[in-house]
């Protein structure tokens, strides 16, 4: 419980400590243009895919924000990372983020931001069978170091569709645990998640921007077990 303490304080610091990099206003106009997630969350992201060991797996990349904070700590950890975002696409009506075709403009918004190269865009829905393949063929042997979460209610669905590819303290960021009712998403999401955290397999770190969690996986050590 130490441990989880001092990390939630950890990145409460690093969080405050961005706020005074250049990095800060690069993410604030990522947002701006292509996420609705809060700022917060996207630097967390950038954060996790800068320091983690493995690839970063992205379930519901939408316009592509968190896909080009992920890229973005890429690159500023100099470091060669695979970054696999799914998507099926469709069409979303918003004030702010409509578009009618989310694949073409998530292809575009990556090219315009120069990380298209660094992405591995797998088209499909996330639980079927030809997506993960796809997801496996291009992770190869390398271990996912975080997942980002954020496509729709059935968290625990995608998360046992590919926990055999996370890293023991694999970082997670999971959207849509908390806010208003009208997000149908919410109920199931947080029941999800509230379970794997009961079952030892997810450990909070904390809740940040409007309704994201932010934990580790901790599930790796129980799988081995379970195999053995």
């Amino acid at each position: 419980m130490a441990a989880s303490n001092n990390e939630c304080l950890d990145l409460m610091h690093r969080l405050m400590a961005y706020r005074h990099e250049p990095i800060h206003s690069e993410l604030m106009k990522i947002r701006d243009k292509y996420s609705m997630l809060h700022l917060d969350v996207l630097i967390l992201i950038y954060h996790f895919a800068k320091l983690c060991s493995g690839a970063i797996l992205e379930i519901g990349a939408f316009v592509g924000g968190a896909t080009i904070a992920a890229a973005l700590g890429i690159r500023d950890s100099g470091k060669q990372k695979k970054l696999i975002a799914v998507e099926p696409g469709g069409s979303v009506k918003h004030k702010r983020l409509g578009t009618r075709n989310i694949l073409r403009d998530l292809e575009r918004n990556l090219a315009r931001e120069r990380v298209l190269n660094m992405v591995t865009l797998v088209k499909g829905k996330s639980f079927k069978p030809e997506t993960m393949s796809a997801v496996r063929y291009a992770l190869g042997s390398q271990p996912v170091g975080l997942l980002v979460l954020d496509a729709d209610g059935a968290k625990r669905r995608d998360i046992d569709s590919y926990r055999d590819t996370f890293s023991d303290g694999c970082w997670m960021v999971i959207d849509d645990i908390y806010g208003v009712d009208a997000n149908e998403k919410i109920t199931p999401s947080r029941a999800d998640v509230d379970a794997l955290v009961a079952e030892g397999l997810l450990e909070p770190l904390g809740f940040y921007g409007w309704s994201t969690w932010v934990g580790r996986w901790r599930g790796s050590a129980r799988d081995e077990a379970t195999t053995e």
